[in-house]
């Protein structure tokens, strides 16, 4: 009897039937994927302490202790300052240009709270008491972008928790896991979100020939079947899966930016540091197009460039209009074209990565 060929070492170790891990922001999304087989790590970086509190436990109580939770932490963020402080440290240059943005495009000033402000990366004192209280829940998985603070490494290691690094070079693949991580995620220049400069058919590969004995997973521009099977054939040991999500019947996105996703291609997106500071690939927006030309001003270092960007996209999703949203989508949007329940997206990327795989072991 044949091995099952999506059955890799990642889903030993997350003790998972499939070799997917699930990446959302939306806790209906998180369960749905785990129900489905993979192993689903919750976005929280933009969470309250009592925010992630909720959610880990609520997701607990649905599937059990079995998934991650991600946060982002850039080393470079202000040790304490408040998202109010750090805003009025924003140059007057940077600050006319975004008005004088706003007005042009009819931006609406925003009616609820700006979410933006909660980020773990706007201050070290909020990223501490995020990672506390993820420790404190005993989560089994924590996936970090954007590096970590070398406490969190060491707490991880002594409750038995497994550390998840999201990589964008082979430099920074080799660095995490000379401090301890579990596994790797090798994110290509394809990824939605924060992403390096390296297509992901180059980076997968050659990280996992740098680190032979470390779970590497493939992200980037995954959305279907022969996305799964060609990233195992690079070496990967599983994929990293965010877009695919993004239309799901359980997705919490905006149907007006999920009409947009359901509709775009891979050129519709891009990579711009306008957002945060750092390169991220999201659905293009005035705010991109504007701020990556030639007359803007040169862009902040994160999180004051996050800051600066918080009023406009607030304010965009407040009027819900979409000709100014935005979202962190991959090239691999293309192949996102229906509204599918979740267990239905991952039943079909398994089933057309089996086949695919089979069919060069039958041949």
């Amino acid at each position: 009897m044949r091995s099952d060929p999506l059955h890799t070492r990642l889903c030993d170790v997350l003790e998972m039937e499939l070799p997917i891990v699930c990446f959302t922001h939306c806790r209906e999304v998180a369960v749905a994927a785990t129900r489905a087989g993979c192993f689903a790590v919750l976005g929280e970086a933009l969470r309250s302490m009592e925010e992630i509190e909720r959610d880990i436990r609520w997701v607990r109580d649905q599937v059990g202790p079995g998934f991650g939770i991600d946060l982002v932490l850039p080393a470079r963020a202000p040790r304490d300052a408040s998202p109010e402080e750090i805003y009025a440290e924003i140059p007057s240059e940077h600050l006319s240009f975004a008005e004088a943005l706003e007005a042009r495009f009819d931006v609406p000033p925003p009616t609820n709270e700006v979410v933006l402000r909660k980020w773990g990366g706007n201050n070290k004192k909020i990223a501490r008491a995020q990672i506390e209280m993820v420790l404190d829940e005993g989560v089994p998985v924590i996936a970090t972008g954007l590096g970590a603070p070398d406490f969190l490494y060491d707490e991880a290691k002594a409750r038995g928790i497994k550390m998840i690094a999201l990589v964008g070079a082979t430099r920074q693949a080799l660095a995490q896991a000379e401090r301890g991580a579990d596994m790797v995620v090798a994110q290509g220049y394809d990824a939605a979100g924060h992403t390096g400069g390296v297509g992901t058919f180059s980076i997968v590969p050659e990280i996992a020939s740098k680190l032979p004995n470390l779970p590497v997973i493939a992200a980037g521009g995954i959305t279907t079947g022969r996305h799964l099977a060609a990233s195992l054939c690079l070496g990967a040991a599983g994929a990293w899966v965010g877009t695919a999500w993004l239309a799901s019947l359980e997705s919490d996105v905006d149907p007006i930016v999920k009409e947009r996703i359901l509709a775009a291609d891979g050129a519709e997106t891009t990579r711009s540091a306008s957002i945060s500071g750092k390169t991220m690939r999201v659905l293009r927006c005035p705010w991109t197009e504007v701020w990556d030309g030639d007359d803007a001003p040169q862009l902040l270092q994160s999180p004051y460039q996050m800051l600066l960007t918080s009023r406009y996209l607030q304010g965009a999703n407040d009027a819900r209009r979409a000709d100014l949203m935005t979202e962190a989508v991959g090239q691999g949007v293309h192949f996102v074209r229906e509204e599918r329940s979740t267990a239905e997206i991952a039943r079909s990327m398994a089933d057309e990565a089996r086949t695919i795989l089979e069919g060069f072991r039958a041949g």
